[in-house]
């Protein structure tokens, strides 16, 4: 099938205009037009992914994050950036990007469901219609009350992780949890206001994370790889369910760093 019907499938479930002002997503380099057999799905567009994506002779590529998200001036092999676009279009792999709009329509949901969490709302809402509220992240109960460090333990075992890091006191009792896949700095504020003992997220810094547990807020960082990897499987199941005609290929699980 064409590019074009494929991009249709999927925004019909994640419309672009459910993205943030500041995003860049759709078909990014490539050809509308191009006919797809083979998807290769990814977190992000890296030299390695685009690689594997050459290899695995895929006819697209899909990822979360935008390869392109500041304006290029120039497209040659001579930028980081670039040379990957070169790349994708020597190699004719349409490559299409779906970031916050799959944020606010998908992430938020399925980690609300990863995690567990029972009578969830909205953490930050950035649209609003018919359907209802819906944004960036949920806040909801856990199924018991615990301590941030049984806490930790269980974000951990959900998400598969070996390793986190944790703003708070570990003897600290937590029941209502706030989840924000990605760079979460932006959620510390409205996981105050809306009752969080514990925010999960990722990217969290120094002072971010000292002025949270100052405000009565605890934040376990599970990293922003770690929150976010779950697109890869999701959108797997996705265009199986939806377009079975194509062959669907995911890039492995590897996490971009080690905690030595």
């Amino acid at each position: 099938m064409l590019c074009k019907e494929i991009m249709q499938v999927i925004e019909a479930a994640y419309p672009k205009s459910a993205a943030l002002d500041f995003d860049n997503v759709g078909l990014l380099a490539g050809r509308a037009e191009k006919e797809v057999n083979r998807v290769y799905l990814a977190l992000d567009a890296t030299d390695k992914v685009i690689d594997r994506a050459v290899l695995a002779g895929a006819d697209m590529l899909i990822t979360h994050h935008p390869l392109i998200f500041s304006p290029l001036k120039r497209v040659t092999d001579e930028d980081f950036i670039s040379k990957r676009v070169v790349k994708l279009i020597q190699n004719d792999i349409s490559y299409y990007a779906m970031h916050t709009n799959y944020d606010v329509l998908g992430m938020a949901a399925l980690s609300e469901k990863i995690l567990g969490i029972k009578n969830t709302q909205v953490l930050d809402v950035t649209m609003s219609g018919d359907g209802g509220e819906e944004g960036i992240g949920r806040i909801g109960d856990l199924e018991k009350t615990m301590t941030l460090e049984e806490c930790c333990v269980y974000v951990k075992h959900r998400l598969k992780l070996g390793s986190l890091k944790v703003f708070g006191d570990m003897d600290k009792k937590v029941s209502r949890l706030a989840i924000s896949p990605g760079s979460g700095k932006t959620a510390v504020a409205p996981a105050i206001a809306k009752g969080a003992d514990v925010l999960v997220t990722g990217d969290i810094g120094h002072h971010d994370g000292l002025d949270a547990v100052e405000q009565g807020l605890s934040v376990i960082d599970a990293g922003h790889y770690g929150t976010e990897y779950i697109f890869i499987d999701d959108m797997k199941q996705f265009l199986e369910d939806k377009l079975p005609v194509l062959e669907i290929v995911a890039t492995p699980v590897v996490h971009p760093f080690q905690v030595i």
